[in-house]
């Protein structure tokens, strides 16, 4: 058994606190508020971001980051993308050095185009900083539902640690050494997932999602490459595995302000409607920017920032996809 503190008490923080709470594992969740965290210690529930999922009456909530920090064999930390830097920076005092924190968000910094991991490194000097990512919504996880997910870290041992801290029948850990690679997916892929969600609202069909996700996962992976990340993540479950999920499941945030912004809503009209952070909009300028420095073609990526931040119309940007150059699908492929 070891003493874990979730750090965010959001729909994916109760979901990750539940599969440490069926493992028999000490589980102590945070929420930035302290009237979330005694709501949440009376109700065992956070009935308005994943109802029906009940921790059990030994894990503890907090709204004190030193109570959730101190003494912990591992911190998990489940906040948004965009405000990793804010509650690493809260936590920092109380962490000591070499503690292991695990990072569940998915995104790039916009202002710096830092991935989370080192972001965490740099508020919190001397942590060992790690990722759980993959196809995994919270309201499934919550549920019990079998999914599986991949742990890396920058050595095999607590990446290995933290398979065996999380790993259950329903909830399968594999390992990897490519933490950039992961990260790069996990934030990439939820700007196809927009592009996805607004060629939903327009009415296309099955036939331009698939072509969505094949190409889609072209363009990350041309882009991780060029920064670092290795081919087969993003073959594997990081790349392409969360890319399916994130631009098909109705559980996606992403695919849902998508859809509405194909059908005519506005990108804050379309957040405000879905009432949860949606990660691709704060990734797709950060994802332009690396695209133009590593000098690596995303043609959706660059038509999803033109509909987000460019007042382009969803179907001006769909025809312009359409009626791009001539292309081989695969240049490396020699004719005979």
């Amino acid at each position: 058994m070891a003493k874990v503190s979730v750090i965010g008490a959001g729909s994916w923080g109760m979901a990750i606190a539940k599969v440490l709470d069926l493992n028999g594992h000490e589980v102590t969740v945070w929420s930035h508020r302290k009237e979330e965290a005694e709501r949440l210690g009376e109700k065992r529930e956070n009935e308005s971001k994943l109802p029906g999922v009940r921790l059990s009456e030994g894990t503890q909530f907090t709204s004190d980051p030193g109570a959730a920090v101190r003494e912990k064999d591992m911190l998990v930390l489940a906040v948004p993308s965009t405000a990793v830097r804010g509650t690493a920076h809260k936590m920092a005092p109380y962490v000591e050095p070499g503690k292991i924190v695990v990072n569940l968000a998915k995104g790039i910094e916009e202002s710096t185009l830092m991935i989370l991991t080192d972001i965490i490194e740099q508020e919190i000097p001397g942590v060992n900083a790690a990722v759980l990512s993959g196809p995994s919504h919270a309201e499934e996880v919550g549920h019990g539902i079998p999914t599986t997910v991949v742990a890396s870290a920058k050595d095999q041992k607590t990446a290995e640690y933290i398979q065996n801290i999380f790993m259950n029948e329903v909830f399968r850990v594999y390992t990897s050494p490519d933490m950039l690679g992961i990260e790069l997916g996990g934030a990439l892929k939820n700007v196809i997932a927009l592009a996805a969600g607004v060629a939903d609202g327009l009415g296309c069909g099955d036939n331009t999602k698939a072509a969505l996700i094949t190409r889609g996962i072209a363009e990350m992976s041309r882009l991780g490459v060029a920064m670092g990340g290795r081919m087969e993540t993003f073959n594997g479950l990081t790349g392409i595995g969360d890319l399916i999920v994130t631009c098909a499941s109705v559980h996606s945030r992403n695919r849902k302000a998508g859809y509405l912004i194909g059908q005519g809503r506005t990108m804050q009209e379309a957040m405000d409607e879905v009432k949860m952070v949606v990660e691709g909009v704060y990734s797709a300028k950060a994802a332009r920017v690396l695209a133009g420095k590593y000098g690596v073609d995303m043609p959706i990526v660059e038509e999803v920032n033109h509909v987000l931040f460019g007042n382009k119309s969803a179907k001006e940007a769909m025809v312009d996809l359409m009626l791009r150059d001539k292309k081989i699908e695969n240049p490396e492929l020699p004719w005979r």
